[in-house]
């Protein structure tokens, strides 16, 4: 628990260099090389970078278990049918927080097409979570959680935060985006259309 949590703080809320277990650029373009799409650099209106990558398209959902607001249990599988966006974040990380009005605006906006969810890395549960979402007036997203880091470590504890990762209706991953965005950017809205 505590070396994920060493590796989440150090992975984390980029720096600009590439941290020992994120993708590296060359092995994920020419894998995404591969599949006919490459990695494309992204940046909001507001100066946020990230990496838009299809390195891992065509992987299928994690089965982990995460928790809804409720407490009760819920995994990837349980939004099967339609596409899901899920967004992997903490409160201690700046360009999550930075991203999330945005995300939210984007919540409302698919609402019915595509499930947008958002799974906190945070390790003391929902209170940070609950606490940021009411001062952040967040009203689309419920407030998942992933104290344990079950799904974090499904993807063997190398995300750096945020990304973000869509999924299709059969839940086989479409493009992840390593990094903070605006959301409710045209382009992005584009993008989440590759897997309606």
């Amino acid at each position: 628990m505590l070396i994920a949590l060493v590796l989440l703080v150090l992975a984390g809320c980029d720096t600009g260099t590439t941290p020992k277990g994120q993708v590296q650029a060359d092995s994920a373009t020419d894998n995404a090389k591969k599949a006919g799409k490459a990695e494309i650099g992204l940046e909001s209106a507001n100066g946020m970078r990230a990496t838009l990558s299809y390195a891992a398209a065509g992987q299928k959902a994690p089965t982990a278990v995460f928790t809804d607001a409720k407490g009760g249990d819920v995994t990837l599988a349980d939004f099967a049918g339609r596409p899901v966006l899920v967004n992997f974040w903490a409160t201690w990380c700046a360009p999550c927080k930075a991203e999330m009005p945005t995300l939210d605006a984007l919540a409302a906006l698919e609402k019915g097409r595509v499930a947008v969810i958002a799974v906190s890395q945070d390790l003391e549960g929902r209170a940070p979570v609950d606490a940021f979402f009411a001062k952040a007036a967040i009203k689309n997203l419920e407030a998942y959680t992933d104290s344990d880091n079950a799904l974090l470590a499904a993807f063997n504890n190398q995300l750096a935060l945020p990304t973000t990762i869509l999924y299709d209706s059969k839940g086989r991953e479409v493009w992840r985006v390593i990094g903070g965005v605006e959301w409710d950017d045209a382009e992005m809205a584009k993008l989440l259309r590759e897997a309606v």
